[in-house]
């Protein structure tokens, strides 16, 4: 029972770090990358469709975007989906493809840019804190229930303890990865 919980508290905390890269990879950062377009649908035969099931997206250049879709009738489609998503880009079709140009960031947007990443990261630790509370409560629980000494519930703590330290030191990893990215010009 004891092993379940530690894995368990093991894969919620690496779920908190996934997550974290998932939403940081949202942050625009000055470069193209392809996955501001993955929450973007389209409307196609009547149905919502997401932009990577209906085109390729590539990025030829650093700070620029080009979708081409597989259907080329779709390409007033996904102009007007980028349109009205809050990407705040103004999409280029040129009849075959669009393509998007990230602008350059300006430092006080930079900076901002930080701030929301140093949040994202503040939340994700307290998502992994949470998880070793629950651990912990489930190991007393355990040991009141007399499945484990006194002795096994302090080196079992420690051993959470162990990971949450480690889900924390990668969660600051990603955060500076990203930082860095951010503010470099």
């Amino acid at each position: 029972m004891t092993k379940e919980i530690l894995n368990s508290a093991k894969e919620r905390m690496v779920g908190a770090e996934g997550a974290l890269s998932r939403e940081l990879a949202n942050i625009r950062a000055g470069r193209a990358n392809t996955s501001i377009l993955d929450r973007i649908t389209v409307e196609y035969w009547g149905a919502q469709t997401p932009l990577n099931q209906l085109a390729a997206i590539s990025v030829p250049e650093a700070r620029v975007l080009m979708i081409a879709p597989f259907d080329k009738g779709t390409l007033s489609d996904v102009e007007r989906a980028i349109f009205a998503s809050d990407l705040g880009l103004t999409p280029s079709n040129d009849g075959e493809v669009i393509r998007l140009t990230i602008p350059a960031l300006t430092e006080e947007r930079r900076k901002v840019l930080a701030k929301q990443v140093k949040s994202e990261a503040e939340n994700a630790k307290v998502s992994v804190r949470n998880v070793r509370r629950d651990a912990n409560d489930d190991l007393k629980k355990a040991e009141k229930a007399g499945d484990i000494t006194e002795d096994e519930l302090r080196q079992l703590s420690d051993e959470v303890q162990k990971y949450t330290d480690a889900s924390i030191k990668k969660i600051d990893s990603i955060t500076k990865d990203k930082e860095d990215e951010i503010m470099s010009v």
